[in-house]
């Protein structure tokens, strides 16, 4: 059994200089913390920075260093203080973190940025690279490393690569204005599955696959060329005993051993008959929310004076990023918020806001959250948050109330909460009353139900569900075994077609030959692909044709002057010499129709009608898809209502061609091969229309699908590249 690899921008642990040597200290935060047991108890390797730059400790340290990291489980990404200060606190923070969270006016997208973030990515994926065996499973974490899970999977495409993004995703009318969306999204999309807090998140991420990279998106599956990626959510857990059990500890100390902090909270529980203790929880960030926290408790204060010297807001906020602008200025504006709320409601005996600006200890944590009668979390948006969690977790009386912002993905789980809009001041200033007066009957009810939650979902059943969905081995998509186009299979077929005494070549051109563009006329073959095909026409014995939907006049620009069979329209006009039609019959239809595509057409922005000697098509890959998918359905209704029988509609990639049900691909097929005794066919093609081929060829006849769809077809191959490459090994 194979490893597994945990990739994410920092170790668990911290590094720190010590004269002419180091130490180790264990890192806090969601992601270390929740990850700690799946490393301890799985054949596990942690790939990641430890802490400290390459250039502030000397080469014979570094080598010690390594070797005690290894030890340990861990492997080093070695970056120097020049790739931190432009990787950490460039793009991610300065760009990603912003964004994601929805503070479009702190985003800053530098190029610099941009290239350092591509470089570092490829430097953590290649530690991953250096590390990995057949048969392991890497899982990568958060925004900091979007573009590595692509990385690694275009050069080991054998390995099974898992992405979890810890903060939201935003919606797609935010993440488009990202320059370099595309490189994101196909940076995540390496993955084979992906990973979100929340469905709303997930949600978001399909809605911009869709819109920006136009890719089939299935429920919760997004088909990129051979591979299926799953796409589906996994809210975090915390250590749920290890809170539970803590707070019970706390409960039965005896005074002597009670930290300082726990005896200023029971003095503030005497100071007063019906004192409470409102605890808020925080790094120092923007998305916390917490200026908008404090206003609310003012209000409260001045709606409620009935309460002062009865509540004390107790504010813990953890420094974070203290060296970047926007929190320095939000460290200002906190101070002087709470500064001022203190100055006028303050008396000789009572202070409304204890502040603390400074991290804590896991037992002091422990003394707030069991001793506050309400944990006030409410963040403007946050991708989980622990905290809400870990309030819960230690109310081992099933009392206490829990004020939770609607914009925290917790909210999605810890629904018995009251529940606020972080925005609106005055609901979060009555929630406040209704939490102090909130019956102990109710409140038991509420907690109960959610310390059940949190006991069965810990962040271990996290971590065991998100890796057991990522080994599952993934279902055909329909019952036939369909292989992939592997080298073995490509010798084979070298093998059968030097060998063969009269060979057979059948290719499909948009999507086979050429990928798909949104102006099909700018989808021209390129010289070496135009080469390829004459050197195969050269071969002997040989028989190329190209049988496309396209018309004899672009078939005839490129390919016209190649001794060849060409097949425009899907198969209703041929030509070897010359071309000839098929059929001439009453194509009245196409005019009686056409007007019917035109009001689609105009209906639907981005759309387009390309008219055929004999066939009309609905082009609909620029639209919004969803839009497009809607439209799809309802023109399909109209034209099966109106068409003769005659006509017949197909199912295109983005887009609805009606033509001639008397000849298809299928029909063109059976009459060149009835022609001649081929002991070797090569077929290719990519969407419906190719189906009539692949069903019309006996079972010898190597019959290849591009991309992984439902096909008839004995194999798939990735893309057109794949396809190039094929030919130019039968043409060499």
């Amino acid at each position: 059994m194979g490893k597994n690899i945990i990739v994410s921008n920092r170790l668990p642990i911290r590094v720190s200089k010590l004269n002419n040597s180091f130490e180790f200290t264990t890192t806090t935060g969601g992601l270390a913390t929740g990850m700690k047991s799946f490393h301890s108890e799985n054949n596990s390797l942690w790939i990641g920075w430890p802490g400290i730059g390459i250039d502030e400790i000397d080469n014979n340290v570094w080598d010690t260093l390594n070797t005690s990291l290894k030890e340990g489980g861990f492997y080093p990404v070695n970056l120097n203080n020049s790739e931190i200060n432009d990787f950490y606190f460039g793009l991610p923070n300065k760009c990603l973190w912003p964004l994601f969270h929805y503070f479009i006016e702190y985003s800053v997208f530098s190029k610099a940025h941009w290239e350092t973030y591509v470089a570092i990515n490829q430097k953590f994926a290649a530690a991953v690279l250096e590390n990995i065996s057949a048969g392991d499973t890497v899982w990568i974490h958060d925004y900091q490393l979007l573009l590595c899970p692509k990385i690694i999977k275009d050069l080991r495409p054998d390995v099974t690569v898992g992405f979890f993004l810890h903060i939201p995703f935003p919606s797609f009318e935010i993440f488009r204005t990202f320059p370099e969306r595309e490189a994101l999204l196909e940076g995540v999309l390496g993955a084979d599955l992906i990973g979100f807090h929340t469905y709303d998140y997930q949600r978001h991420f399909l809605s911009s696959v869709k819109r920006i990279l136009r890719l089939e998106v299935n429920f919760n599956k997004i088909t990129l060329g051979i591979r299926e990626i799953v796409v589906n959510t996994f809210p975090m857990g915390i250590d749920y005993e290890k809170f539970n059990v803590a707070a019970k500890v706390q409960l039965t100390k005896k005074n002597s051993r009670k930290s300082e902090l726990k005896k200023q909270i029971e003095r503030h529980k005497k100071a007063s008959k019906n004192s409470k203790l409102i605890l808020s929880i925080d790094r120092l960030d923007y998305t916390k929310g917490v200026i908008n926290r404090i206003k609310a408790f003012e209000m409260f204060l001045k709606s409620h004076p009935q309460y002062l010297e009865k509540v004390r807001l107790i504010m813990l906020t953890v420094p974070s990023r203290s060296n970047v602008p926007e929190y320095k200025q939000l460290k200002r504006d906190t101070d002087e918020i709470v500064g001022r709320v203190n100055g006028e409601f303050a008396t000789v005996n009572w202070t409304p806001i204890w502040y603390y600006y400074r991290s804590m200890s896991f037992e002091d944590l422990i003394d707030l959250y069991s001793n506050a009668d309400i944990a006030m979390i409410t963040p403007i948006r946050d991708g989980m948050n622990l905290v809400a969690k870990e309030y819960v977790a230690t109310r081992i009386n099933n009392d206490g109330v829990l004020i939770l912002s609607e914009m925290a993905g917790a909210s999605k789980e810890l629904f018995q909460a009251l529940v606020v809009n972080p925005f609106d001041i005055n609901s979060m200033s009555e929630a406040i009353y209704k939490a102090l007066n909130m019956p102990l009957e109710e409140q038991q009810q509420r907690n109960i139900s959610m310390r059940k939650r949190l006991s069965r979902y810990t962040v271990q059943r996290w971590a065991d569900d998100f890796m057991s969905a990522l080994n599952t081995e993934p279902q055909n998509m329909d019952n036939n075994p369909i292989l992939h186009i592997d080298p073995s299979v490509s010798n084979e077929i070298l093998k059968a077609y030097k060998t063969a005494k009269n060979r057979l070549l059948l290719l499909d051109y948009d999507g086979t030959l050429v990928e798909f563009n949104e102006k099909p006329n700018l989808a021209i073959p390129s010289p070496q692909l135009l080469k390829t095909i004459e050197k195969l026409i050269q071969q002997p014995n040989t028989d190329v044709v190209i049988i496309s939907g396209r018309d004899q006049l672009f078939l005839d620009k490129w390919f016209g002057k190649m001794k060849l069979t060409l097949v425009a329209e899907h198969g209703y006009f041929i030509k070897n010499e010359k071309w000839t039609e098929k059929l001439n019959n009453n194509k009245e239809w196409i005019q009686n129709l056409l007007p019917i595509f035109n009001s689609f057409t105009d209906r639907t922005p981005g759309t387009f009608v390309e008219e055929k000697q004999n066939s009309l098509v609905w082009h609909y890959r620029k639209t919004d898809p969803e839009l497009a998918n809607n439209r799809a359905v309802e023109l399909k209704t109209v034209i099966k209502s109106l068409a003769p029988e005659s006509i017949s509609l197909m199912d295109m990639d983005k887009a609805i061609e009606i033509t001639n049900s008397q000849f298809n691909k299928g029909t063109a097929v059976s009459d060149i091969i009835s022609k001649k005794n081929y002991d070797f066919t090569l077929c290719i093609g990519d969407d419906v229309t190719d189906e009539n081929m692949f069903i019309n060829l006996n079972e010898e006849a190597y019959t290849l699908k591009v991309g992984k769809k439902t096909t008839a077809a004995k194999y798939y191959i990735k893309n057109p590249v794949e396809v190039k490459k094929l030919l130019k090994l039968l043409a060499d």
